[in-house]
């Protein structure tokens, strides 16, 4: 039996289905964005049903439309006629999953919904099914096959389901002008959310861990200073603390082949003149964004005088989690 052909198989059998789910987007799917935008604009909230497999499906598209700023709760159809119904309120707008449009746990609790005068917007493979009846707006899913090789298993119609749901959020995420600064909020614990939300005076190393020298100063005792501070570059000073230069130790390795006594020459002579700095008030994002373009390995933060008040290491953003 080879399975690679087999897994290849259901690839091609989902990814056709979903194809042909993208090219029958029309107006329905245009007016199911607006009433959810509506909703969420007026603060009140998408409320998501579904049973079985669809179930699954509907607490992943819950869960990616409230990370991306479109509240959504799930509404268990079980236990809703039992007291689950005071989650609804006056405004929300209902998302509704079954692929045959016949589930009988959630057509028991649409009579309910449908008291409330909320929208409902269905997802089903059944356009002319009783859920399908019941919905202001109808969002077709139905397959040719699923990629079971009995055709039975939901697979090609709950991937179908599921990027008809990412389609949904990610449209709301733009219409509405979700920015990165807003999913860090909803996601702090993630390196996104701290690189977004953290400052770079809150990720250098400070002064007192620096390397700091003149411009006087030999190479043997910048290395020396270096090597003390655990720090791949040492920062140049002018008398006055505004910044000279960066020398670091990719320095030291280019210019040693040519110049074996460049130990006792001032740093002077080999540092760069023109390092690339950052000021403490940006966000971390910033700076990850200066050390990936210019392939540098320490950022120098300055205050407003130009004098150096810390260093962004790239060895620390691992330890910090920012990476």
């Amino acid at each position: 039996m080879d399975y690679l052909k087999l897994a290849k198989r259901v690839f091609e059998i989902e990814l056709s289905e979903v194809e042909a789910t993208a090219a029958r987007l029309d107006g329905q799917f245009v007016a199911a964005v607006d009433l959810i935008k509506a909703a969420v604009e007026q603060r009140n909230k998408v409320v998501v049903l579904g049973v079985g497999k669809s179930g699954h499906i509907g607490e992943k598209i819950a869960a990616t439309l409230t990370s991306t700023g479109s509240t959504a709760v799930v509404l268990n159809s079980l236990n809703a006629l039992h007291g689950d119904l005071g989650i609804v309120a006056d405004g929300d707008t209902v998302l509704a999953l079954s692929y045959s449009g016949e589930t009988p746990e959630l057509l028991a609790v649409l009579p309910a919904i449908v008291r409330f005068g909320l929208p409902i917007i269905a997802i089903t493979g059944d356009k002319n099914s009783s859920l399908a009846k019941a919905a202001q707006v109808v969002l077709d899913v139905s397959v040719t096959q699923e990629a079971c090789p009995l055709n039975l298993a939901p697979t090609s119609s709950t991937t179908a389901m599921l990027v008809l749901g990412d389609a949904l959020a990610m449209v709301l995420l733009e219409s509405r002008g979700f920015q990165k600064e807003d999913f860090a909020k909803f996601h702090p614990g993630g390196s996104l959310g701290r690189s977004l939300l953290l400052r770079v005076n809150q990720i250098m190393r400070p002064l007192a861990e620096m390397a700091v020298i003149s411009p006087a100063t030999p190479i043997v005792e910048a290395i020396q200073a270096m090597t003390s501070k655990r720090a791949g570059a040492a920062v140049v000073t002018h008398p006055d603390g505004t910044l000279a230069g960066i020398f670091t130790h990719g320095d030291f390795a280019r210019h040693f082949p040519g110049n074996p006594g460049i130990g006792t020459v001032p740093v002077g002579d080999f540092m760069s003149l023109r390092p690339v700095t950052i000021d403490g008030s940006k966000l971390a994002a910033e700076a990850l964004q200066i050390l990936e373009r210019h392939r540098i390995d320490d950022l120098v933060v300055l205050d407003e005088g130009r004098r150096p008040i810390g260093v962004v290491d790239s060895q620390d953003l691992t330890r910090l989690k920012i990476l």
